[in-house]
């Protein structure tokens, strides 16, 4: 009879690790620690591959506080949904940080002007942009990434032709 070659998978199947303490799947990696600030524990649950935790949380101890309450699957599941927000809420507050917008009415036209900056290690600007009302992007210049967009700000820039906005880089 014939030998079969091994059947290789193309891709692993993801690791799966529960031992009460620690609980890896996927991506995720959740840990139960000792709180080294009192006496009780901590979980906390990290990006396999990162550094520092997206979350810490205080976790349960058994009824004689000497040893924590296991994880499971369940414990884990809420733990990695907990985390995944945080990290959804950050990149949100990061987006949010890094564009602004100032809509306006000036000479019967509706204006949108927007502020991206550009967190650029080497090169920090920011693009501002004035849309009119039919939604076409009528300039675009590159300022300073401190560049204070406001109402007047952007009165100012539509007015002069969209020239030198102030802060301007070129």
């Amino acid at each position: 009879m014939a030998r079969r070659p091994p059947i290789f998978r193309a891709e692993p199947a993801p690791a799966r690790l529960g031992d009460g303490r620690q609980w890896s799947e996927g991506v995720w990696t959740a840990a139960v620690i000792r709180n080294l600030d009192d006496d009780g524990w901590l979980v906390q649950v990290r990006r396999n591959g990162e550094a520092e935790p997206v979350l810490l949380a205080p976790w349960a101890a058994e009824r004689d506080a000497s040893e924590p309450k296991p994880l499971d699957q369940a414990a884990f599941n809420a733990l990695v949904r907990t985390a995944a927000g945080t990290l959804a809420r950050q990149a949100q507050q990061l987006h949010a940080s890094l564009r602004k917008r100032v809509a306006l009415n000036l000479d019967g036209c509706r204006w949108e002007v927007t502020l991206d900056v550009v967190p650029d290690e080497y090169e920090p600007h920011a693009l501002l942009a004035a849309v009119d009302d039919g939604g076409e992007r009528v300039a675009e210049e590159k300022v300073l990434p401190d560049f204070k967009l406001t109402s007047a700000s952007a009165q100012a820039w539509i007015e002069a032709g969209f020239r030198h906005a102030g802060g301007e880089l070129w």
